[in-house]
């Protein structure tokens, strides 16, 4: 690799969308370095030693779309798909042998389809991938995508939108599939030789049954079904008559267990192992289920984020790891030696309560632990600060609400309530939240000597289904509650130590409730506030916005009334009363929130008498989408806000041009 890439790869700041080639020997990724530019890796896994990233940059400097999906191939290249509306490019990347500078770009199919995803054959040697298409009616079309661009071949059709994908022998030609049909899930086979569609799990009379994990040499699945009622994990032998087991042990109240990968070499299905992912919140756990004795042993892995995706070999278990401090790589895990060193405790979050407007009760227990040095566990391909600093450590607290805990990810150390400044971030969604794992954004406010807490209030995806649940059809009303009560407290006690008031920070969602917040605040409890692609309502965003996202607020119940003492939660309609100082960024081809919410509330804030310039500053970036804080050009973005969240500075009017 030349040393220009080597360099690229020790910068990479932020990685997604990770895969496995089917024999565990390459694996491939987005990659995004401190400019935002997104590119394919490609990882070469040579048994248990060191993964080797190899970036691939694409011809004349082009960035990569974050909706592009990638397959890794077993011979180090990369199959690319890149999505543009109903377009469809597929082709293939290609780096010189060792140098890695010389990157080949060949074009190998377009589509023309409402959508299309690629599967990776298990055998190498003959077709790349398989190509499922989804057509109106709706209609799934199956392809075999060669690699000597001659076209792709078609070889099924059937009625129905299929999802999942997983294979049933090793040679590629019984691929498991989840049928969606009369508002049920269920597995199907499909025969590719024969192009033929047969059914293959039906648990209960109108159940939900999908196909989760297969080992094709012994028969062992893992399958989750709700036939009994509830959402369950199960596992059974394929044509055995024994009945399917659904074992108590990964039934866990308010959780979901996400099977990742089955050891191999197992030589029964009631001897296999399974690694199991367990998310809780803003941290990730990890669990080995043997299915033959029923147990569920926790894995000490570092607090942080796994990555959902794994491949299990005599290596070792390979997955994505991030946390705060580190950036987003391959880990090596050694379940063996995991289990050795014993069950400690993974979840790394850290009690924490305050008073609305009582005193600082300090934070208990140790800080999180290191990764480094652990028994086990290697994270290969993390990337360090090219000017010899380290990436600033976060860890979970949980704070009082006033419906329950609040769990919150803090930078900013035991005295984070005493810093000089204290940014209050929200995050998008509304079914998101803020995880243990890299964020570049969090972390140059952190660099600034900010302190910042970015709470998972109502709303927020990881805590079970009714936390969740809370903002569906009251967009604005749980949420908010929650913030304003912990901006209440957290404001309070600065006051009463003469610090100022906390700033707001927000993004999508996040940067409508901070919007809000700020509307419903007293003015001494907030310094500042600054957001990035914010919607006004969602009424106004199911007016204005694409297909796609005035389905999910319809389905969300974004453009539900609430009735309540704080009236309509329409931004515009509160402009009035957005007295602090405040920075709006908007991208200017924003798929998601049009930009037009944005430059609407540009003009409201102008027709009330503000000043531009000095009472808030409006910043249009060009050429930028909805996630332009991890676009092209985002660390600029990243310094104009810790910079304003800093000091509050509204100078520079206008917009700044940038191309995405």
């Amino acid at each position: 690799m030349s040393a220009a890439l080597r360099t690229a790869a020790a910068r990479s700041l932020r990685r997604l969308s990770f895969t496995f080639a089917p024999d565990g020997s390459h694996a491939a990724c987005l990659a995004a370095g401190t400019d935002g530019g997104w590119y394919p890796e490609s990882w070469r896994l040579d048994g248990a030693a060191p993964a080797h990233p190899t970036p691939l940059p694409l011809p004349g400097g082009r960035s990569e779309s974050l909706r592009s999906q990638l397959l890794a191939l077993p011979d180090g290249r990369v199959l690319l798909c890149r999505h543009e509306r109903e377009r469809h490019d597929l082709v293939l990347l290609t780096a010189a042998p060792d140098t890695g500078h010389d990157i080949t770009e060949l074009p190998l199919a377009t589509f023309q389809l409402p959508g299309l995803r690629l599967l990776p054959l298990p055998a190498a040697g003959g077709p790349l991938a398989v190509a499922l298409g989804t057509e109106a009616g709706p209609m799934t079309t199956v392809w075999l995508i060669g690699a000597d661009g001659g076209g792709p071949h078609r070889v099924a059709e059937f009625p129905g939108l299929h999802g999942g994908g997983v294979w049933l022998d090793r040679a590629g030609r019984l691929l498991a599939l989840d049928r969606v049909h009369a508002g049920a899930v269920r597995t199907v086979v499909l025969d590719l030789d024969h192009g033929s569609v047969t059914p293959l799990l039906e648990i209960g009379e109108s159940s939900n049954d999908r196909l989760v994990l297969f080992d094709p040499d012994t028969g062992f699945l893992v399958l989750r079904s709700d036939a009994a009622g509830t959402d369950r994990l199960g596992w059974g032998v394929l044509g055995s008559p024994e009945p399917v087991r659904f074992p108590e042990c990964l039934q866990l109240p308010g959780l979901f267990p996400r099977p990742v990968a089955v050891e191999p070499g197992a030589a029964t299905a009631a001897q296999s192992r399974v690694a199991v992912q367990i998310d809780r919140g803003a941290a990730s756990g990890l669990a080995l289920w043997r299915p033959a004795d029923g147990r569920l042993e926790p894995l000490p892995v570092p607090p942080g984020r796994l990555g959902v995706v794994g491949h299990w070999s005599a290596a070792g278990l390979r997955m994505p790891y991030s946390a705060p401090d580190r950036p987003a790589a391959l880990a090596t895990l050694d379940v063996d030696a995991l289990l050795a060193a014993g069950a400690a405790p993974t979840a790394g979050a850290i009690p924490l309560q305050f008073a609305p407007l009582g005193t600082v009760r300090s934070a208990t227990g140790p800080p999180a632990p290191h990764t480094a040095g652990r028994t086990g566990f290697r994270l290969d391909g993390s990337a360090t600060p090219t000017d010899g600093s380290r990436w600033h450590p976060a860890r979970s607290v949980d704070l009082a609400g006033p419906a329950g805990p609040i769990e919150a990810v803090l930078y900013g150390g035991e005295a984070w309530l005493s810093s000089p400044h204290l940014v209050l971030a929200l995050h998008g969604g509304p079914a998101d939240a803020w995880r243990l794992e890299f964020d570049p954004a969090l972390q140059r406010m952190a660099a600034a000597g900010l302190a910042v807490l970015a709470p998972n209030q109502r709303g927020s995806t990881g805590y079970g289904l009714p936390h969740a649940m809370a903002v569906h059809g009251a967009w604005g009303g749980p949420d908010l509650q929650d913030v304003l009560y912990l901006l209440d407290g957290l404001a309070g006690q600065r006051a009463a130590l003469g610090l100022e008031a906390p700033a707001l920070f927000g993004v999508s969602y996040g940067a409508f409730l901070a919007l809000l917040t700020a509307a419903h605040a007293p003015a001494d409890r907030i310094s500042r506030c600054a957001v990035v692609a914010p919607f006004l309502s969602g009424a106004r965003l199911l007016a204005e916005a694409s297909p796609a996202v005035r389905a999910l607020t319809s389905r969300l119940g974004g453009a539900d009334p609430i009735d309540d003492e704080r009236g309509p939660r329409d931004v515009l309609r509160l402009a009035h009363r957005l007295g602090a100082p405040l920075l709006v960024i908007h991208g200017d081809r924003d798929e998601v929130a049009p930009v037009s919410q944005s430059r609407a509330l540009r003009q409201e804030l102008l027709r009330h008498g503000r000043v531009e310039g000095t009472d808030f500053r409006y910043v249009e970036a060009a050429g930028a989408g909805h996630e332009l804080l991890a676009e092209e050009g985002a660390a600029a973005l990243h310094e104009l806000l810790a910079e304003f969240l800093r000091t509050g500075s509204t100078g520079d009017t206008g917009s700044t041009a940038r191309t995405g």
